[in-house]
């Protein structure tokens, strides 16, 4: 839409307010209200101001004004106001200088998007994430001076199975037995349908819903693959329709990686291909029908791997899910069909415009735009340095006698980790500008600060029931 379109397409929806939102760094969307008659074709150039300094990892409080300016092709009714209400994404800019603001998660996917045209490798990149989460009925968790605890529930967790529920009528998914069961053990299908059609009503294209591995609600909602910035767009529409949907429904929708003990975590599998002129560049004659540049750019991702990780899989409890020996996708390899390598060459399909490659180790946990980016960059650093990512991993991962397997490195371990390698490991994400110097030394002394080191201070719970008696 043009913004005279966009006026129009509120006037026809009898829109009373604008909503305009944007990302803030860790990756959590934000927004403010204002009245429809403030907006107008000029507001898609002039912007509206707001406090740049209250928004996490931005700026200095003694430089706090920013401006954030509507993109007019991001225009949508909002599906749960109960007023009619215009929602509009914007990018951030400064109001003296009007240079895009460096610190703005969707400025860095327009980088990345313009430094592919640039290289001469491709038009256009393509994402596809698989989004895991769960449903839950109840979350309460505490953390203070001298009390931590969290406690979560669910109508379908296995751990229900003999409660008083007058009556309890059981089927309850077992640890790990969620994958596909028909109701009712599957208690979610009909939450998850309306997920999808509010979203196909937003303009979202969605090709499947299921319930997932774990117990508890565990469940995936599959989007079509759209272009770098068009996905990042989509997946904070994505996030906030579904936990808007179950809260609607009187439950919540967690994207946390690995919220239940004993069972699967949430994973974010990113599907990626890179077109030239309408043709596909991961199609070709190599191994699983891949091309050399697919081959090189799975060398770029496996190279910069536990880099990107402190992108892709940015919070500690990423970590918790990325552990060797529980088939999470941690070991850095590729392959035409095993689950737990890094890497696979998906193999539903032979056409050569199904020809992609799919990146396991990420989580939704992440902030869209930065990891859509990142991943970029690495794609087109193999590619442009002929990275070769060596033999593909057919065998049983974990059958491997240990000698075997200690020759295939692994995901880093820990948040702390994957920061440091991203400390040493960043000048890919550097070219073109892409990624700044101020936003990886941002990132990193942000996530230390409020996130590694506040969670390394506390006392753990289950400390107290190792050592109490100590």
């Amino acid at each position: 839409m043009t913004p005279k379109q966009v006026l129009e397409f509120a006037k026809e929806n009898e829109a009373k307010v604008v909503d305009l939102r944007f990302m803030d760094f860790p990756g959590v969307w934000q927004h403010f209200t204002v009245p429809l008659s403030e907006l107008e074709e000029s507001s898609f150039e002039d912007g509206f101001g707001f406090d740049g300094s209250s928004i996490r990892g931005w700026q200095p409080i003694h430089a706090s004004d920013m401006l954030v300016v509507p993109d007019a092709t991001t225009a949508k009714m909002d599906p749960f106001f109960e007023v009619p209400t215009l929602v509009l994404i914007g990018n951030i800019v400064d109001p003296v200088t009007r240079e895009s603001y460096t610190r703005d998660p969707r400025y860095i996917a327009q980088k990345a998007e313009a430094y592919l045209k640039s290289s001469g490798i491709g038009d256009v990149a393509y994402f596809g994430p698989e989004a895991e989460f769960f449903i839950f009925d109840d979350i309460r968790f505490e953390s203070s001076s001298n009390r931590a605890f969290y406690e979560i529930d669910s109508v379908e967790g296995i751990w229900n199975s003999g409660r008083e529920e007058c009556p309890n009528l059981g089927y309850k998914p077992r640890h790990k037995e969620g994958y596909f069961p028909v109701p009712p053990m599957d208690k979610f299908q009909d939450i998850r349908t309306e997920m999808l059609l509010t979203l196909e009503g937003l303009g979202i294209d969605v090709e499947c819903q299921h319930h997932e591995v774990a117990t508890a609600g565990q469940a995936e909602i599959d989007m079509r693959f759209k272009p770098l910035i068009q996905m990042g767009d989509q997946l904070v529409w994505f996030k906030y329709v579904l936990k808007n949907v179950a809260y609607k429904h009187n439950r919540t929708v967690t994207f946390m990686p690995k919220p239940l003990f004993q069972d699967n975590g949430t994973g974010m599998h990113i599907h990626c291909s890179i077109w030239k002129d309408g043709n596909p560049l991961f199609a070709g004659d190599k191994y699983a029908g891949v091309s050399q540049e697919a081959l090189y750019a799975i060398g770029g991702i496996l190279k910069h791997c536990r880099a990107l990780c402190a992108i892709t899989n940015p919070t500690t409890n990423s970590y918790k899910r990325l552990v060797p020996g529980f088939e999470a996708p941690v070991n850095l390899a590729y392959s035409s069909r095993n689950r737990s390598a890094a890497i696979r060459i998906p193999m539903y399909s032979a056409a050569p415009k199904a020809k992609r490659i799919e990146f396991r180790t990420p989580d939704p946990s992440c902030n869209g735009y930065m990891a859509f980016s990142a991943i970029l960059m690495a794609i087109m650093d193999g590619i442009e340095n002929k990275v070769d990512p060596g033999e593909p991993l057919d065998k049983d991962i974990y059958g491997l006698p240990p000698e075997e397997l200690a020759e295939i490195p692994s995901a880093p371990g820990s948040l702390d980790e994957a920061l440091a390698a991203l400390q040493e490991n960043h000048e890919f994400l550097l070219k073109g500008d892409v990624f700044t110097k101020d936003v990886i030394e941002k990132w990193i002394e942000y996530k230390i600060e409020n996130e590694v080191n506040e969670v390394k201070l506390r006392p753990h719970p289950h400390e107290f029931f190792l050592y109490f008696d100590i």
